[in-house]
Formats: structure tokens, C-alpha cells, sequence
């Protein structure tokens, strides 16, 4: 299977459109046409199904888009990892971030590499800690950032400076803004917000007892998103102290949550993994300042 077979199949699926594919590819519709017909043959699978003025995926395309999707981000990554071999003043880096503000402190870190080495280009992707290492896990990423304590039979880690500080964000007009702090009973009958990966872990712990008592409205990978409908007064978001805008100007309040739960945050990459000249640098750096 060609990589640029696929590259070409991930542009129509883009499109939609076998003309606009062809022209952001700079070939030819027939050519275009050729080669996604090579694909079907080889795959044994129709992958689009053709209408008046678009095209659209089959599942068997859909399927093969999630997959070559990974595939070509792999590829372009190998191609640059060889090419930053002999290159030890720049090169690329993959990094997976969960939401945390001590992201600052990874943010400096790339800074003052960046300062030693400007052509050196760094690319990141946010998610919790499963999409983060799944992709890991594939080679996609040098490195994950999690808040989640990690397997020390898969990877390697380091941990960051501070911890979380975990709250409740609500609107300022709400009852429990009142209190300098929130207990897990203040919370019962009151709709939640939260990640699912906290609600599984973190929550539990801290609410002990009374944590079936808690009801959960509804689970969001981004804070900001969950602030958006705590805005709206359809519920309390329990998340990281800094992610929300809490300050005088905002409609929403931050209060800790008693007793103090706080969350760790890890740099993690994979056991035995082979780093370009640049990623080495940065985890040596890393490893000196953290």
C-alpha cells in the first residue's frame, strides 16, 4: 500500500470533491482516479460512493480514513526523524498535552530550547490521558503530559514542578459561591460537570462515601467547554484551579474543594525509545530543570 495513494484518498475524503482533490494535489483528475481505483482493488473494498456533485466515504472508507489518517502522520514523522538525524540544530518534536497551568512550565522549557535552536519545530496535540497515550503507544508523539500516574511498565516520566488544585467553577450568583470551600455533601443534588477520566479517578477519591450520591450531567474533555454551560447555570464544573477565567470581570467563581485534592502532572515517553538529536536535548534539559 503507497503512502501516496493514501495521501491522495485522505484529500478526496477531505474534499468530497474529485476536481478540488486533484487541484490542492497538483495532478491530474485521471491520475487522481487511477490511483484511488488501485486502492479499492488492492483493499478489495468500495471505499466512496460517487453522487452528482460530491462523493462520499463508504464505512469501509471511514475505516481506512481513521487508519491512513495515522499512517501518513507516521510516515511524514519517520521522514522527519531521519532527516533531523544529521541535523542537531533543529528537528521536530510531537508532544500530547492534558489541560493543566503547569503547562507553563513545559512551555518555557520549549522556549529556551527554541532560543538555542530556532529552526527546531515543535507540534502539539491536547487530550486526556487515553488519547494522549494511544497515540504514544502508535509513535505518533515523542512525549505525553498526563495527570494521571503512569504505567512504569510502558514509559518512562518525570514529574512537574507543582500539582493541580482541584475546585468548583459556578456561577457567582449560585448558592454554594457563598462558601470558601466545597465539600463532596455540599454537592449532592447539584448537576456536575467533569471529565470522565476524573469522575472515574480522582472524584471518587475525593468524595468517598458520598460519591454515589453525586450526580453527573454531563462529561467534557475541555474545561472551557464545560465552563461554557456552567455559564449558562446548567450545572457546577469540578476541574483544575487556572484552566477558567475566574477573575473579577468573569460571571464564574473558583472554590477549592475540602478536603485539599490535589493532582500530579507527568511527562511521559515510551521505554527504550530511540530520540532524535533534538528531543534529546529536551528531555536532558527537562530532566536539569525539573
Amino acid at each position: 500500500m503507497e503512502i501516496r495513494n493514501l495521501r491522495y484518498f485522505l484529500a478526496v475524503a477531505r474534499e468530497e470533491n474529485m476536481s478540488r482533490a486533484a487541484e490542492l494535489l497538483h495532478v491530474t483528475q485521471p491520475t487522481l482516479s487511477k490511483s484511488l481505483k488501485s486502492l479499492e482493488e488492492e483493499l478489495g473494498k468500495k471505499l466512496f460512493t460517487r453522487h452528482s456533485f460530491s462523493i462520499k466515504l463508504t464505512d469501509e472508507g471511514m475505516l481506512l480514513r481513521d487508519r491512513a489518517e495515522d499512517l501518513v502522520l507516521m510516515a511524514d514523522k519517520i521522514e522527519q526523524e531521519f532527516i533531523s538525524l544529521n541535523d542537531i540544530t533543529g528537528g521536530d518534536i510531537y508532544f500530547g498535552l492534558a489541560e493543566s497551568y503547569q503547562i507553563c512550565h513545559l512551555a518555557k522549557e520549549i522556549k529556551k530550547l527554541k532560543d538555542s535552536y530556532p529552526s527546531f519545530t515543535y507540534h502539539i496535540t491536547s487530550g486526556d490521558t487515553e488519547q494522549i497515550t494511544e497515540k504514544l503507544d502508535k509513535g505518533l508523539l515523542d512525549f505525553g503530559v498526563i495527570c494521571e500516574l503512569p504505567n512504569k511498565e510502558k514509559y518512562d516520566s518525570i514529574t512537574f514542578p507543582d500539582t493541580d488544585r482541584w475546585g468548583a467553577v459556578m456561577l457567582k450568583s449560585h448558592p454554594l459561591a457563598k462558601k470558601k470551600s466545597i465539600k463532596a455533601t455540599d454537592l449532592i443534588g447539584h448537576p456536575l460537570f467533569c471529565s470522565e477520566q476524573s469522575w472515574n479517578i480522582e472524584i471518587p477519591q475525593w468524595a468517598g462515601n458520598q460519591f454515589s450520591k453525586l450526580h453527573l450531567e454531563g462529561s467534557f474533555r475541555l474545561a472551557y467547554n464545560a465552563s461554557m454551560f456552567a455559564k449558562e447555570g446548567l450545572g457546577i464544573l469540578l476541574t483544575f484551579e487556572h484552566l477558567i477565567n475566574c477573575s473579577e470581570e468573569s460571571d464564574l467563581v473558583f472554590r477549592p474543594l475540602t478536603p485539599k485534592q490535589e493532582t500530579k502532572l507527568y511527562l511521559i515517553w515510551n521505554k527504550y525509545q530511540t530520540f532524535t538529536p533534538i528531543a534529546e536535548k529536551f528531555l536532558a534539559q527537562i530532566r536539569e530543570s525539573f
